[in-house]
């Protein structure tokens, strides 16, 4: 008879790996199922296009993810995870080769937006400069459980945070500069900017911009994975990769189980039927990933040194092209979300070339080809720049989804973020990582806090599981 296990977790994700460190660290008898035939869900990095161009398939830079309160408990730099720093971590071009900027400097990040602005700017941070360990750990978990560690921040951030982000840009900042950083970081979220929480997203990723930076892990995004599974395994726990999951039956026992899945590939397997009638699927992305014979050519010089270059510019165009995503609209001038990582990090390509990275947003399941429209964005702020293109490799929807299909229809967020569903996530429930079978757990970022590669949705799953356990 085969030996029960304490967990077993199904995809070797950051999540799932986080949750499985977690418990392994407690002691418990832990083994990972994956799917893949190597660890890493939404970490990944693979030669995409041409041999020595390394590329990041979904996540590539992590502001939430270098001092992540789940990642700093954890000894992975000695497992090979190296983080490494854009000079800016961020730029917002415009058409006459300026450009806003977030910077690690609270001062060079608010003298980018214009005197009329930059005030303004320093009077919204400077309330949460320096508490980003407590307020992270306050604000990345499920926001109902327990007390947060620092009271007063958590009740000024969130009288803050809990306002849209069309609210926040139209009362605070009076030029495009501000409003269009502003909104281009709230569109991470893939939500209309008129949402109730987007204003907080967005001052989220600037204060982690200047407590953190925006990192990419030297070597491509899979060394966090590989960080994590190698820590595990250490702790003597066991992955199995290639291993389709179909039915709880094919796990061996365990007295619990976590799925770093979607909610309904969750249901489907544990045999638990419509569990999450009301959870719903968020807008997609459509993705390309270059080989580039040499740096983006951008008019906005800013934009050369910053890891991460947002192509909107304005508010009005931003919030129009998520509002197309959302209501099942073709794209026609898309925001994009790009990142440069050989800027930092020249191992992602042979001497002297570059790896490019974008996505737009696109409704879900879309089935179109978004690449004309995303590199003719492009070209507005960077003429010239589809001469330098060796090779590319697009993803849209159905692609996504058929790499990692926690991705449905394309949705990269795992659900929708729009109105309450970034905090209300799978459904609303005391402790959403639980299920209505005492012994099946969810770990993926359905559950608080939500996307990004963090490993907290991992690491509050986990801690449901250990008090599960210790109840029995």
């Amino acid at each position: 008879m085969a030996t029960m296990l304490d967990a077993v977790v199904v995809g070797a994700g950051p999540n799932g790996l986080t949750a499985a460190v977690e418990l392994a660290r407690r002691g418990l008898s832990v083994e990972v199922f994956e799917a893949a035939d190597a660890v890493g869900g939404g970490a990944r990095t693979e030669e995409l296009t041409l041999p020595g161009f390394r590329h990041d398939p979904c996540s590539a830079v992590h502001p939430l993810g270098v001092r992540s309160p789940a990642f700093t408990a954890m000894p992975l730099d000695r497992h090979g995870l190296e983080w490494v720093h854009p000079e800016l971590p961020m730029a917002h071009p415009f058409p006459d080769g300026t450009a806003a900027v977030l910077a690690r400097s609270v001062g060079e990040t608010a003298a980018s937006f214009g005197a009329r602005d930059a005030g303004a700017y320093r009077r919204l941070v400077a309330p949460f400069r320096g508490r980003w360990d407590t307020l992270a750990a306050d604000f990345l978990r499920t926001q109902w459980d327990g007390l947060p560690r620092d009271p007063v921040t958590y009740a000024r951030f969130g009288l803050v945070a809990a306002q849209p982000a069309a609210v926040l840009a139209r009362t605070r900042f009076r030029d495009e500069k501000a409003r269009g950083l502003l909104a281009g970081l709230s569109a991470h979220g893939i939500a209309p900017l008129t949402g109730i929480g987007t204003g907080g997203m967005a001052l989220m990723f600037a204060l982690a911009a200047h407590e953190c930076g925006w990192p990419v892990p030297r070597g491509g995004s899979q060394a966090i994975a590989d960080a994590l599974a190698s820590y595990l395994r250490e702790l003597g726990g066991t992955i199995h990769t290639g291993f389709e999951v179909k039915h709880l039956d094919d796990l061996p026992p365990a007295r619990a189980f976590l799925f770093d899945t979607s909610p309904r590939a969750l249901a489907r397997i544990a045999g638990l039927g419509n569990a999450y009638p009301h959870f719903r699927d968020g807008p997609a992305v459509f993705k390309i990933d270059y080989a580039l014979d040499g740096p983006v050519p951008w008019t906005a010089q800013p934009a050369c040194r910053a890891g991460t270059v947002h192509i909107g510019p304005t508010y009005g165009e931003i919030s129009a092209a998520l509002h197309a995503a959302v209501h099942g609209d073709d794209p026609s001038v898309p925001f994009l979300i790009t990142a440069q990582p050989t800027v930092a990090d020249p191992t992602r390509a042979p001497a002297g070339k570059h790896t490019f990275w974008v996505y737009g947003h696109v409704p879900n399941g879309w089935q179109g080809d978004a690449t004309d429209v995303i590199e003719r964005q492009i070209e507005r702020f960077a003429p010239g720049f589809r001469d330098l293109v060796l090779a590319r490799a697009t993803a849209g929807p159905p692609a996504l989804a058929a790499r990692n299909a926690n991705y449905t229809g394309g949705d990269i967020a795992i659900g929708s973020v729009a109105g309450l569903r970034l905090l209300i996530r799978p459904k609303l429930a005391r402790v959403p990582y639980a299920t209505a079978h005492p012994a099946v757990f969810l770990c993926s970022s359905a559950t608080p806090p939500g996307p990004g590669v963090h490993g907290m949705s991992g690491h509050h799953a986990a801690r449901a599981v250990w008090r599960s356990l210790r109840k029995r």
